[in-house]
């Protein structure tokens, strides 16, 4: 929100103290001109009014008299929000009410947003500017902080699955984007890359939106995946004072609370600050698996005036619980077993198991309009995250007898420890040239942008895992051939090999406290390294008429140091020049249709294997190449109330990088030639009416794999992949006249299609819908919300995805979470 001003001119005449006043006033843009449409509501505990301006005017009649919020939208403004006080002394006199465009003075968020609504008008992501997202040329779909909380959506994943062609595949924190599973590790936070594993997800107490930018975006954020990037987008400060607290109890012994304070720490409000902090911890329907989570984001915005905005914003997040790693299954036979053959609580693994993960964040963002058509922004990242990891897990196959047959009641088991510290330094710089050539406006931006990931010294991996030898070493597998070198064992009457970590008995499962000090560990020490990303870019935007074109070109040089600063050094280095093209035509004030041709480009680092092996030149991995080509339509329909986006693309990706499925080497990673990914999705959002809300994506996807070193994979459905899914959410308030003013209650439906398994193409998993419901209660008279939603109300079975028979990852049953929010 930019600098709003209100000047009201006042009567020399004195006016007569009334019960009910009239409020009425102009509002207007940049340029002084009015602004029709704008969305005018007057409220507090008591009151509310609304209306519409039709030329700029509005006016407001029978308004009583005390404190209320005031907020004006209009279309491609910032909201205003002001505190007023209706008095004789300002009722009944000429509001003049200015709005500033959106992103005017910002081209990274620095000002937090006060819209409150399901769906968001603009991204500063996409383009690195603030564009309305009907103008940008590709998909962008955008889970706001509303919709966020009506579903109590607490968990990153929770959130994002409500995008279209987005499909959660496990309980990490994966996702597959049209069709697409995420490659890299890390997340994008504000635009700025980050670099951890979050097999537990983060919680999404301190974001203001979620954008998924379909497509590969290296162009504008360096180097992220084919099928497209999450980008969190943190809380800003508010010029408005809020206090909110929220508290929550639920299923599975599930207790949460958040915190949300903002507001101006000066009297000319050029000091802002906002508060996040959350907890929860929780249990779960899987046996023996456990969360705790803790986060804490203060931030503060400096707007001395109105060329100038700083920001700076930390986020410190401690997640400590227990990796699951699904569902097995025991004795199946291929294409006939059921899934519930076993419970769907059913888990592997150890009570004294653990993962730790702790994270800490410094940004600072700066921008400043230099004149009136040119700007220069900044932004610094400083991220350190530290892992510590103690797990069981099986080695995706079954135990096997002295004869070398398997035995399908018992699950071969892993057990790992490790230890590791990464940090990252994120820098990005650039100006913005606002531009005329005849007829033609430009916005263009030139800038520089570099990423830093240090592995440092210290990291480790202990491994137990194989079988245990007469001579006390173990071996990878058995070989019956040399049966005598092998210690053996007897369980339940079969002889077998003696294994290193004791296999998981299925038919008899019971779960203990291990001691790892009775394995024989593999101990190897992750080796220090240095992931390096330099780039240079230009992008204009070229508008002209109805016409809006993005051209955009990125430089990028890579680095990939393994083993740095020690003596067996092994250095990788790539460049690669990325266009980006996309074209917007405006058919009329509601519909705009558009193409795009993006390449994208990721380097594959030798760390992204936990044990990497040099090879000529050092090379590991080739860098995973794409291309991606889309049309689609950007519309606003019913007095611009219901926005509707239609997209269809074709995204092709080479040198793609899979674990082989090895037992023996449960972390090694091959590479598959070529896969491609074609489909169409819809989002649908808004307002049916003024008290019914929606939000609705729908996907399809044709996922194949065109190349790939068996040749019996060549053509066949890519795993994981769903042909169709779909989402959808509504919330119905009830009018104030009616007898249930205060209760609005909210539906949902999520459905995605079958599944081929990451691992094991001779089962799919099955197709599955599942219902949600809530029910809120806010009365007009007090500052308090309270909701219930009830998750898979229908208590369905059904499963997420699937790896193989051993590792299956079910969806939580019937769930129900009361939620409380005290604002003051």
């Amino acid at each position: 929100m930019r600098y709003l001003y209100i000047a009201v001119a006042l009567a020399a005449a004195s006016v007569k103290i009334c019960a009910q006043e009239t409020l009425s006033g102009e509002v207007i843009g940049e340029n002084h001109h009015r602004l029709k449409d704008a969305r005018i509501i007057i409220k507090n505990n008591e009151n509310r009014y609304e209306t519409t301006s039709s030329d700029g005017n509005f006016s407001i009649p029978d308004i009583r008299r005390g404190k209320y919020e005031i907020s004006i939208n209009a279309e491609s403004y910032d909201t205003y929000i002001e505190q007023i006080e209706a008095d004789s002394t300002f009722l009944n006199k000429k509001l003049i009410i200015r709005l500033y465009k959106v992103g005017v003075i910002q081209e990274v968020e620095i000002l937090g947003r006060a819209s409150k609504k399901y769906q968001s008008d603009y991204s500063f992501s996409a383009t690195k500017i603030g564009v309305q997202n009907k103008d940008i040329p590709f998909s962008i779909s955008t889970v706001s902080k509303e919709l966020i909380s009506d579903r109590q959506a607490f968990q990153l994943g929770d959130a994002v699955k409500m995008a279209s062609s987005v499909t959660p595949v496990s309980y990490y924190n994966q996702f597959s984007i049209r069709g697409i599973a995420q490659n890299e590790e890390g997340t994008i936070i504000n635009g700025m890359r980050t670099r951890q594993y979050y097999f537990m997800q983060p919680i999404t107490t301190n974001l203001e939106k979620i954008e998924v930018i379909k497509g590969p975006a290296s162009a504008v954020l360096s180097s992220v995946d084919p099928g497209g990037s999450i980008v969190l987008v943190t809380k800003k400060p508010l010029k408005t004072p809020s206090r909110e607290v929220t508290m929550s109890v639920g299923s599975f012994s599930t207790i949460r609370s958040s915190l949300d304070f903002t507001g101006p720490l000066n009297k000319e409000k050029t000091l802002l600050y906002r508060f996040n902090a959350g907890y929860a911890q929780a249990q779960s329907f899987r046996d023996i698996q456990s969360q705790k989570s803790v986060l804490v984001s203060p931030s503060i915005s400096y707007i001395p005036n109105d060329r100038t905005a700083i920001n700076v914003e930390m986020i410190y997040s401690d997640l400590n619980g227990k990796i699951d790693r699904g569902q097995p299954i025991f004795g199946a036979v291929d294409g006939m077993t059921d899934l519930r053959s076993t419970p769907i609580s059913f888990n592997l693994g150890a009570i004294n198991d653990y993962f730790k993960s702790k994270e800490l964040i410094i940004m600072s963002n700066f921008t400043h309009r230099i004149t009136d058509k040119i700007s220069i922004n900044a932004s610094y990242m400083k991220q350190t995250w530290k892992e510590d990891l103690q797990e069981h897990r099986t080695t995706n196959a079954f135990a096997v007898d002295a004869n070398n047959k398997p035995v399908p009641t018992l699950a071969g088991m892993q057990m790992v420890q490790r230890n590791q510290f990464w940090n990252t330094d994120n820098l990005n710089a650039y100006l913005v040239f606002n531009l005329k050539t005849g007829p033609i406006e430009h916005k263009i931006l030139t800038g520089y942008d570099f990423i830093s990931t240090h592995k440092y010294k210290g990291g480790a991996q202990n491994t137990a895992r194989g079988y245990l030898l007469t001579n006390g070493k173990t071996a990878a597998s058995y070989n019956p051939q040399n049966a005598e070198n092998y210690q053996m064992v007897t369980i339940d009457g079969i002889t077998m090999p003696k294994p290193n970590v004791e296999h998981f008995n299925l038919a008899n499962s019971g779960y203990s406290i291990k001691n790892p000090h009775e394995y024989v560990f593999s101990k190897v020490a992750l080796p220090p390294a240095l992931i390096r990303s330099n780039g240079i870019y230009i992008q204009d935007q070229m508008k002209w008429d109805r016409f809006n074109l993005f051209l955009s070109l990125r430089q990028e040089w890579f680095q990939d140091v393994t083993h740095y600063k020690e003596n067996n050094e092994i250095i990788v280095k790539d460049s690669k020049l990325i266009p980006r093209i996309g074209l917007t035509y405006n058919l009329n004030e509601r519909i705009n249709i558009y193409a795009s041709y993006i390449e994208g480009f990721q380097p594959q680092s030798n760390t992204a294997s936990l044990a990497p092996v040099a090879i000529p030149q050092g090379r590991a991995f080739d860098p995973l190449r794409s291309q991606s080509k889309e049309v689609g339509m950007k519309a606003d329909f019913f007095n611009k109330k219901i926005h509707i986006d239609v997209a269809v693309y074709e995204i092709r990706q080479r040198n793609i990088l899979l674990n082989a499925n090895d037992p023996a080497e449960p972390d090694r990673l091959i590479t598959r030639g070529q896969e491609r990914s074609r489909g169409f999705e819809m989002d649908i959002i808004g307002n049916i009416s003024r008290v019914w809300q929606v939000f609705a994506s729908y996907g399809y996807n044709d996922a194949r794999i065109i190349d790939d070193i068996n040749p019996a994979l060549i053509g066949a459905r890519k795993q994981n992949t769903p042909f169709h899914s779909a989402n959808i959410w509504q919330k119905y308030s009830f009018e104030e006249t009616s007898f249930l003013k205060d209760i609005a209650i909210g539906l949902g439906v999520q459905y995605s299609g079958n599944k081929v398994p990451m691992y094991n193409r001779s089962f799919l998993v099955p197709e599955y819908t599942v219902f949600d419901a809530a029910v809120y209660y806010t009365p007009k008279q007090g500052p308090v919300r309270i909701s219930l939603n009830v998750n898979n109300l229908f208590n369905t079975t059904y499963w997420l995805g699937a790896q193989n028979y051993l590792r299956l990852f079910p969806g939580a049953p019937r769930s129900a979470v009361l939620m409380a929010v005290y604002k003051f």
